[in-house]
């Protein structure tokens, strides 16, 4: 990393709340998913090592100990995810994302935002760099138990 990399880098990441340790990483990144109005199982990280978010501009990044692939059973799409995630986020939305690939046939294709533009539709949306996406249901990602509650909600 070049010296004007670090000096970015480290800009980016002034002013953050930083926690370590895979117990206090996890809480707060699904506490982050939450707020963002996403489900938890949108962001599968194992081993967890250190979390940020910079509440001024919405940076966030999440380290984990090894880079790890995730098979997405209900939308049948491998995901890999690096070393170090990082993405700008607001409310139902994550953008410029780093370190998060998705196999498309025998491509990985980057993933750089996720969104739900339409919280009714109940739908997320994957932007690649090239401006291609593709639409999931809300519930391929949600754990049992938020499942189990928002089918709950429908039936009301």
């Amino acid at each position: 990393m070049s010296s004007d990399q670090q000096k970015s880098h480290e800009d980016e990441r002034a002013g953050a709340e930083i926690v370590y340790g895979a117990e206090e990483c996890y809480r707060h990144s699904v506490e982050m998913l939450q707020d963002l109005g996403f489900p938890k199982g949108v962001l599968p990280l194992k081993d967890l090592e250190e979390c940020g978010h910079v509440r001024e501009t919405g940076f966030v990044w999440m380290k984990q100990k090894a880079p790890y692939e995730h098979y997405f059973t209900a939308t049948k799409t491998l995901v890999s995810y690096a070393i170090e995630v990082t993405a700008y986020v607001e409310k139902c939305k994550m953008k410029k994302m780093t370190g998060v690939k998705s196999k498309q046939l025998f491509l990985w294709v980057p993933i750089v935002e996720m969104s739900i533009e339409d919280p009714a539709s109940k739908k997320i949306y994957f932007k690649t760099p090239m401006g291609i996406g593709k639409t999931f249901p809300i519930t391929a990602f949600m754990s049992e138990e938020e499942k189990q509650k928002y089918l709950e909600k429908a039936n009301e």
